[in-house]
């Protein structure tokens, strides 16, 4: 008996562990929701906290989680040496502290900004990490061995890298997306070699400043009418490519610059962020959701709603439960229906963000960047369940699996449970 209740024990948490991940940025399905029921409301450094690892060097990007490992990358305040870390998700134990590239002369950066924003991309057994122009690399998670790297794939970023990689089938999709050049490149995953590659139709580019062309989008795929699309919402335009062949599909021009907020789904509808209206001399991003049946030019023809003010430029919002939870820069929060754009409710809350929201469980977690994490019951009244301060700066994107919030802040990684 003993035994057999030692297998099932020993099964149980192996299936447990398996089915802890959250691959990618805003996990797995691309939608900052983490499953299960119940997840940490209340929290400090002395309450609530598993363990808590330092993290050398600096970097925004976020947390993602495969079965018992953590991966996240780090660089050099120059940007000369770009890491790639492997954090035991059971005890805070750094696995592998892995020197990926050792650039020459990086490009300059924004201050906000780090050279180890884009989040790793996760697999069974790989990892991809991606720095931008400064190189892409995939990683063996036991061995830490680099399997492949590029190099070659190169853009004039001018405030540094943001775009995260995606994982499509066989596919490692990266964006190139600068002031000189915007690609599109689909990568072999095994063998890092180019499949296929899109520029941004240029008839929109031409006639614009440099400054105006870059983006720091991250995309997703979606299924429309059998064919998977994936929505890439870059400087000027978003489009709609066949994610098998990069061939374009539909797009909708908005004119702007410096999109980095990922498209959503609901429903049937993209919902894409413009990007900092500078173009128009207006700081101010707008979200669009469009129809994705379309072909060609669908501007005047697909767009159902726009929500035009306190949509935030950087971070992304999330999607509960039929409602859209978002935090402009300054702080100001907005629940609006997703079905029509329809504003629910509005409030402000303390502090600058940047680190894109959460939800699980009946809650949305908005985080500052000064490292104060609120908590709202989700719903159509805004009701404040608790504020929580972890003392350190914050604008990563935090982790949620299996009831446990994965929160990476300045200095350290933290491992967050009720």
């Amino acid at each position: 008996m003993r035994n057999i209740l030692f297998i099932l024990l020993t099964l149980f948490a192996t299936f447990a562990s398996a089915s802890a991940e959250w691959r990618e940025f805003r996990g797995t399905s691309h939608d900052a929701v983490g499953k299960g029921e119940r997840y940490p409301l209340e929290w400090s450094e002395t309450q609530n906290i598993i363990w808590k690892t330092a993290i050398h060097d600096e970097g925004w990007s976020s947390p993602v989680i495969l079965g018992d490992q953590i991966w996240l990358t780090t660089a050099s305040k120059d940007g000369r040496q770009l890491y790639a870390l492997a954090v035991d998700d059971r005890n805070g134990e750094i696995l592998h502290d892995l020197k990926v590239f050792e650039p020459v002369s990086p490009q300059r950066k924004h201050s906000l900004n780090t050279y180890a924003t884009p989040t790793p991309a996760l697999e069974p057994g790989y990892v991809y990490v991606h720095f931008g122009t400064e190189g892409t690399a995939c990683l063996d998670t036991q061995s830490g061995e680099v399997l492949w790297k590029r190099t070659d794939l190169n853009c004039e970023h001018v405030q540094g890298a943001a775009s995260s990689p995606i994982i499509y089938k066989d596919l490692l999709i990266v964006h190139l997306e600068g002031t000189d050049v915007q690609f599109i490149y689909a990568l072999d995953k095994k063998t890092g070699n180019t499949i296929w590659q899109h520029e941004r139709p240029q008839q929109y580019y031409v006639d614009v400043r440099p400054i105006w062309r870059k983006a720091y989008i991250t995309p997703i795929v979606v299924n429309v009418n059998g064919r998977n699309l994936l929505i890439s919402n870059g400087a000027q335009i978003c489009e709609a490519l066949d994610a098998n062949t990069g061939e374009p599909v539909w797009l909708v021009v908005y004119g702007t610059d410096s999109t980095v907020s990922v498209p959503l789904w609901y429903n049937g509808l993209a919902i894409i962020n413009t990007g900092l209206d500078f173009v128009k001399g207006k700081n101010q991003s707008q979200l669009w959701a469009v129809k994705p049946d379309g072909k060609g030019d669908v501007t005047d023809t697909h767009i159902v709603w726009k929500a035009l003010e306190h949509v935030p430029g950087l971070s992304t919002p999330v999607i509960y439960e039929d409602l859209l939870y978002m935090v402009d820069e300054k702080g100001t929060a907005t629940c609006l229906s997703a079905k029509d754009g329809k504003k629910v409710w509005q409030k402000e809350l303390d502090g600058d963000y940047h680190a894109s929201p959460v939800a699980a469980a009946g809650h949305v977690y908005f985080t500052n960047d000064k490292g104060v994490t609120t908590v709202l019951k989700a719903g159509k009244t805004f009701s404040k369940i608790a504020q929580n301060d972890l003392n350190d700066k914050i604008l990563a994107t935090p982790a949620l699996v299996n009831g446990e919030i994965v929160m990476r802040t300045a200095n350290f990684l933290y491992k967050i449970k009720k």
